[in-house]
């Protein structure tokens, strides 16, 4: 048999069939990433008002309600990547990761409104949680 004729071809890194992973995966933590994304944009316009609750209204409901919409897609995306994604174990954990992450932070932002101390810990963590929906879907194409 001919080195051409081989029936399994080696893969590597980058090449299409080396690490697929389900598109539907990868749309998933496109969504989530995005709404983590406006979530520091609107906290950003809400945390312009100084304190005035009544002014920032709007965008502290837009920001929990996009919290909300956040971890209902995460937890999606890790039903996703445990049906479909048993070859990359890494990628179905830290799905799983962001999930759970995602649900601890908006515990943590709805009990800031009462703790403000709280907010220490919401901020760091939501930029912890920003880093990991970057790193998904490129540790998916080059993992």
């Amino acid at each position: 048999m001919a080195a051409t004729d081989s029936p399994k071809t080696p893969t590597t890194p980058g090449s299409p069939g080396a690490h697929a992973v389900p598109p539907l995966w990868n749309a998933l933590i496109g969504i989530t990433t995005l709404l983590v994304l406006l979530q520091g944009l609107w906290a950003g316009i809400f945390l312009e008002h100084d304190g005035k609750r009544d002014d920032a209204t709007p965008w502290t409901t837009l920001h929990n309600i996009g919290g909300s919409v956040a971890v209902v897609v995460a937890l999606v995306a890790t039903f996703v990547a445990f049906r479909q994604l048993a070859h990359r174990r890494d990628l179905r954990n830290a799905t799983a990761a962001l999930a759970v992450l995602l649900i601890a932070e908006v515990g943590l932002g709805q009990a800031s409104t009462s703790a403000d101390w709280l907010t220490a810990v919401h901020v760091p963590l939501a930029l912890f949680i920003m880093g990991l929906c970057v790193w998904l879907p490129v540790h998916a194409r080059v993992g």
